[in-house]
């Protein structure tokens, strides 16, 4: 099984033709709200993917915590780890232009009171046949305490360093599987690299701590390194609609695959699909496609 500890937000999410620059106003074209937050998602997506998952995270007592949590109810997961806590739900800020670039701003809310108790919950009932997923939208000392117990229990840790934040080196260190897109991966290196030294560099650094290194490519696809290997898989050819969803839909899909035994390659290609499909769709979790979609695309 899957256990997720992460955040857990509403989305409010505007569109317009340009996102501002610093000091700028612009006039936008739509508005909407949506359930998200990294945690969430990758929960979502993962059991979508087929897995069974149990969520660990925390709402506000505010008018937005039925909203945020609203997709993962109707989803099989166990939600017996979420707690309700006095004050605001996490809430992300997103602009998206006419090329479906993004711009956010996480405000942590409830997500900044998830603390190491619920760290030690989380991971209480695991065994080594489990996976941990984590992301960096909850605080560093959480993440540290959560990884810790995985390996003391031989559970299998997938760590999501976005958004990556001022521990995430050695936050890095401590997990199994670390997923980073071109510009998050930059923090786990001491030197200012050029782009076309990244897969140079993340294949020195997983051979060197015993790690495997995911890197996402965007529409490139994606890139793993082990400590013997390298994997590389190309992304369906899509015209995005809203690239928001695409790597969380990855992460999920990904934790999902290896959760069920997979191999390496078979759930990044499962995961490349997915994150694909996910910009297919506005939104965040409304976009996290279903395993069938994600069979089809593959198959097609």
């Amino acid at each position: 099984m899957l256990h997720v500890l992460g955040s857990i937000n509403l989305d409010l999410v505007a569109k317009g033709e340009r996102l501002p620059l610093a000091g700028e106003t612009v006039i936008g074209t739509e508005f909407f709200t949506a359930p998200g937050g990294k945690g969430a998602n990758q929960a979502l997506a993962a059991a979508r993917a087929g897995a069974g998952v149990k969520m660990f995270g925390a709402i506000g007592d505010d008018s937005f915590a039925p909203l945020a949590m609203q997709e993962l109810k109707e989803e099989n997961i166990d939600l017996s780890g979420v707690k309700s806590l006095a004050g605001t739900t996490g809430i992300a800020l997103i602009m998206l232009d006419a090329k479906s670039e993004n711009s956010i701003m996480v405000i942590p809310g409830a997500n900044g009171k998830v603390d190491q108790e619920m760290a030690r919950q989380c991971t209480a009932s695991m065994t080594s046949s489990d996976h941990l997923v984590l992301v960096q939208e909850i605080g560093a000392a959480t993440i540290k305490a959560a990884l810790k117990e995985a390996k003391a229990k031989g559970v299998k840790s997938i760590l999501n360093i976005a958004p990556a934040i001022h521990e995430t080196k050695s936050l890095a260190l401590l997990a199994d599987i670390i997923i980073a897109n071109e510009t998050e991966i930059l923090h786990l290196f001491d030197d200012k690299i050029p782009n076309e030294a990244i897969e140079q560099y993340a294949a020195e650094w997983a051979k060197k701590n015993n790690k495997t290194l995911i890197v996402t490519l965007g529409k490139e696809g994606a890139i793993a390194f082990t400590k013997t290997q390298k994997i590389k898989v190309a992304a369906p050819k899509i015209k995005a609609i809203d690239t928001v969803g695409a790597g969380d839909s990855f992460c999920g899909y990904l934790a999902a695959g290896l959760d069920r035994g997979e191999n390496l390659e078979t759930a990044l290609v499962q995961a490349v699909t997915a994150g694909s499909l996910a910009c297919l769709k506005p939104s965040a979790q409304g976009a996290i496609p279903h395993m069938a979609e994600v069979k089809n695309a593959i198959t097609a």
